[in-house]
């Protein structure tokens, strides 16, 4: 029987076997499992049994992945954890751009995909009930617009607050300046995305030990930027801050 207190999971693949062997770890773990073979069942099923998360594979006959997302997002916030056999990291940021949360390449482990599922929920109820975003010493509330590091109150302008949020949502994930330019200063915004540089060297300033040397927000040269949460990370020759 199906712990009902467990989220419910759409599972959105067209390979059978995949489907299968996915759905029996997933329901082995205690949760309800709903499935779809196609992008046009998935999105019907995503808009109308309201799940606490969806996984969708990239490639689906009738819809595409990135279009499913898509229209998915204009309705609902619902976590989205794509999988697909593209591994280049230009795939992962239209992936995540698209909407996507997060985003597993094939072949993957049932551990792995089973953490992810893991963690993305735990994410959505976090955020979801509590309001708040959470990594290592950095706290934000959603609704009174607060941050906190070390329990000490953050000075942070709207905007600053805004793009560390965004940040904070897709932590570990690479986001370009133009997703965040549009994220954070919205869609009619007429700007260079240098303005999002300037901020994310305010926002170090702030939030970051030794602003010289990021350890929580990266740069990803000739794309963008990602948060890695205060683990403390290598930085290799793309992790460049910006003069």
């Amino acid at each position: 029987m199906v712990n009902k207190s467990k989220p419910r999971i759409l599972l959105i693949e067209d390979e059978a076997d995949l489907r299968d062997t996915l759905k029996l770890n997933l329901k082995g773990q205690g949760y309800k499992v709903l499935t779809a073979a196609d992008g046009p069942e998935g999105l019907r099923k995503a808009l109308s049994k309201a799940p606490d998360l969806v996984v969708l594979d990239l490639m689906l006959p009738g819809m595409d992945g990135l279009s499913l997302v898509r229209s998915l997002r204009r309705e609902s916030d619902v976590p989205v954890v794509m999988l697909t056999a593209r591994s280049s990291e230009m795939d992962k940021i239209v992936g995540l751009e698209s909407g996507a949360d997060d985003y597993i390449t094939k072949p993957f482990s049932v551990g792995e995909f089973l953490a992810r599922v893991r963690a993305q929920l735990r994410r959505a109820q976090r955020n979801g009930v509590r309001d708040v975003l959470a990594s290592g010493s950095l706290k934000l509330a959603l609704v009174s617009r607060r941050a906190w590091q070390q329990d000490q109150v953050l000075d942070l302008s709207p905007k600053e607050f805004s793009l560390l949020a965004e940040l904070m949502r897709h932590e570990h994930a690479v986001l370009s300046r133009d997703l965040l330019l549009t994220r954070v200063w919205g869609y009619d915004y007429i700007g260079d995305s240098r303005t999002v540089d300037v901020h994310v060297h305010w926002l170090r300033e702030k939030v970051e030990a030794d602003p010289s040397r990021p350890q929580l927000i990266l740069t990803v040269r000739g794309v963008g930027y990602r948060f890695e949460g205060g683990v403390e990370v290598d930085m290799d020759e793309e992790d460049e801050d910006l003069e």
